[in-house]
């Protein structure tokens, strides 16, 4: 299945001269969305992950549904001053500024196998501010896991050594 055409591109949002991809139209059809999860647990079904981690907010969408059937549990990234309980956070630069995302302590235990899903890959500043946090609590990234990425930002070359899968590249920013 060609997911790019259930991917809506939303020209200069949220500012001029950037491309927005939006998956709200890939999840309002049943059958992209379907095969978009399908191909997330086919990927790591035999891969030994003992859990999952979504990162807010778009993430949730697609790692809720695969530790749900991966039968693993949910960690949830946030940003910050979203979790209620013991936390460390991270923080990240982004294009205009800065941002923190934080996880609960207990959200991961020592040497658990977890793959970091997000719904889109650009220039891996989050993904990486995920990584660190998932290293503190002793997991061990195995994968990180998208279902967009925007290849010409290179955010790949940024998670490096960790693998990236991703189910569709978008060149154009």
């Amino acid at each position: 299945m060609d997911l790019k055409k259930y991917i809506r591109n939303i020209p200069d949002f949220p500012k001029p001269g950037i491309q927005f991809k939006d998956i709200t139209t890939l999840i309002l059809n049943p059958e992209a969305f379907r095969y978009t999860i399908d191909q997330f647990v086919k990927r790591y079904k035999d891969m030994k992950i003992d859990a999952v981690v979504g990162i807010e907010s778009r993430g949730f969408v697609f790692s809720s549904v695969v530790a749900y059937h991966l039968s693993c549990p949910l960690a949830l990234a946030r940003k910050k001053g979203k979790l209620p309980s013991e936390k460390i956070s991270e923080s990240f630069a982004l294009e205009y500024g800065w941002d923190v995302l934080e996880i609960h302590t207990d959200a991961l235990k020592e040497n658990q196998r977890v793959v970091i899903m997000d719904d889109l890959l650009a220039t891996g500043g989050t993904v990486s501010a995920v990584k660190r946090l998932v290293e503190r609590l002793g997991a061990i990234p195995i994968e990180s896991a998208f279902v967009i990425e925007l290849s010409s930002l290179k955010g790949r070359e940024t998670l490096y050594p960790l693998p990236v899968f991703s189910l569709v590249q978008f060149e154009d920013v």
